[in-house]
């Protein structure tokens, strides 16, 4: 039992306690991919590390920081703001690495304390309470000290023990790693086709180009679409066009699939037609994006009515938002009940309803898998075809356009208005629907993967503080 553990403080633990710095010049200066990463709050969360937000920075500034390089196993802890007690261990994929003045790294002593053992001590809901209580008696803003760091104290186990407590605890970790990494080629790979079919118009000019050539247009719009066929390791989706790849492929369908696969490429044109926002296929036409989507807004029960609040209806805000490839939001932090719902202005959406956020955090997005309602600083969009998959996908690429139009900048609000000045090419509603069935296999996929992951989550969770304990005998 952990009542016969010895008590100890981190400082004669850990080689190494302390925070970083941000680069001179802020957010300026960070970059979109480099060398050097730098770790932020926003990459650290109890459940693990968080890629979504990651930035890097140039040699010179990373030289700057060299006094808070990261290393192999560091332990990472949020020590101020609204996240602070936050703690997860650094991934292997994201050193080289630095850390800004908000995250602190523990680096335990080899052969003393498993690193890995420090950082569910930390996150076991003992510790965390103590943390929590300790940044909040400092003052108005919430934050750990490296002194306070360097005097927090837990119960340690021998060597031994520590290692077997954390191989079974890191089963579950592992298993949820590679389900999200499972879950990033899956996405990856709808995302590309959306981007095939709908961006780039691909079997489109397969078509215009087997025309000119004298050859088969509908084979040629046939390769385009059957196209994707892996992902690379680093991310990048691999396509092969050719149709003696389609001929490979062909072999492998059934009679069914090649018909199907045929019938998709007949609802391509082959020519393209100017409009207000370029070339776009022929007959596809340009609406405003508004026009093609029913908006629903949101609310939020009184919270000082406490029947309002602990039900079972999911009450999205953007704190629940998946990370970019998950899509599917599973579960919220906060939930309401059926009288909450009915005396606010919430409400609830059905399954296949896409969440965007509209203020403070903008532009983050959820598909919903289940019926669920969210706040009034969020919108959800429903697609007038009752393409869910599709008007995702639309929605991403209209917060891209945001995003370019803000010239690099963050714009910093979402309006009704803002979904009316942003035209869109808009396919036939058969093909919004082809789309749909396309990659309904790869959504199933993910959303089935995350529900996974959730119970696994919770099962680890129910075990940690036993096993941390040693309520449980390993």
């Amino acid at each position: 039992m952990s009542s016969d553990w010895p008590k100890v403080k981190l400082v004669d633990y850990c080689d190494k306690i302390g925070s970083g710095a941000t680069p001179r010049g802020g957010s300026k200066v960070y970059l979109d991919s480099g060398e050097v990463s730098l770790v932020r709050s926003q990459n650290v969360y109890n459940h693990g590390f968080d890629y979504d937000g990651l930035v890097y920075i140039d040699d010179e500034a990373a030289e700057k920081l060299s006094n808070v390089e990261l290393k192999e196993n560091d332990v990472l802890i949020n020590i101020t703001g609204d996240s602070v007690a936050r703690v997860c261990m650094v991934p292997d994929d994201v050193l080289p690495a630095r850390v800004n003045q908000h995250v602190s790294i523990l680096r335990p002593k080899y052969g003393s304390l498993d690193p890995r053992f420090l950082r569910y001590s930390l996150v076991n809901y003992e510790n965390q309470y103590k943390l929590l209580a300790i940044a909040s008696a400092g003052g108005t803003r919430k934050a750990i000290t490296k002194g306070h760091l360097e005097d927090f104290e837990i119960s340690l186990p021998d060597l031994d023990y520590q290692n077997e407590v954390s191989e079974i605890l890191s089963t579950f970790d592992q298993k949820i790693h590679l389900n999200q990494q499972t879950n990033e080629t899956l996405e990856a790979m709808a995302q590309a086709i959306f981007k095939s079919w709908f961006v780039d118009f691909d079997p489109v000019l397969a078509k215009i180009e087997a025309k000119s050539g004298g050859r088969d247009p509908n084979r040629a719009a046939m390769a385009a679409i059957s196209a994707c066929t892996k992902v690379s390791a680093d991310g990048a989706v691999l396509w092969d066009e050719t149709e003696a790849a389609l001929d490979q492929k062909l072999v492998r369908m059934s009679d069914a699939q090649q018909q199907q696969l045929s019938n998709t490429a007949q609802l391509f044109p082959d020519e393209l037609e100017e409009s207000d926002i370029g070339e776009v296929p022929k007959g596809w036409g340009v609406k405003p994006f508004y026009d093609t989507i029913e908006i629903i807004g949101g609310g939020t029960p009184k919270t000082k009515i406490d029947e309002y609040w602990d039900g079972d209806i999911l009450w999205y805000s953007v704190v629940d938002a998946p990370s970019e490839n998950d899509i599917f939001v599973i579960d919220t932090e906060k939930k309401i009940t059926k009288t909450g719902l009915d005396n606010s202005s919430a409400k609830l959406v059905d399954t296949g309803t896409t969440i965007i956020s509209a203020r403070g955090t903008v532009g983050k997005l959820a598909l919903t898998p289940k019926p669920m309602t969210y706040n009034q600083s969020c919108y959800g969009l429903r697609s007038k075809n009752d393409c869910p998959s599709f008007n995702f996908y639309k929605t991403k690429q209209l917060v891209e356009s945001l995003k370019r139009g803000s010239h690099g900048s963050v714009f910093d609000t979402i309006t009704q208005k803002t979904f009316k000045t942003i035209d869109i090419v808009q396919p036939p509603e058969n093909l919004e629907k082809r789309f749909d069935d396309s990659v309904d296999g790869i959504m199933s996929k993910i959303q089935k993967n995350l529900e996974e992951s959730s119970t696994l989550n919770q099962l680890r969770d129910t075990l940690l503080p036993k096993l941390i304990s040693g309520e449980f005998e390993v």
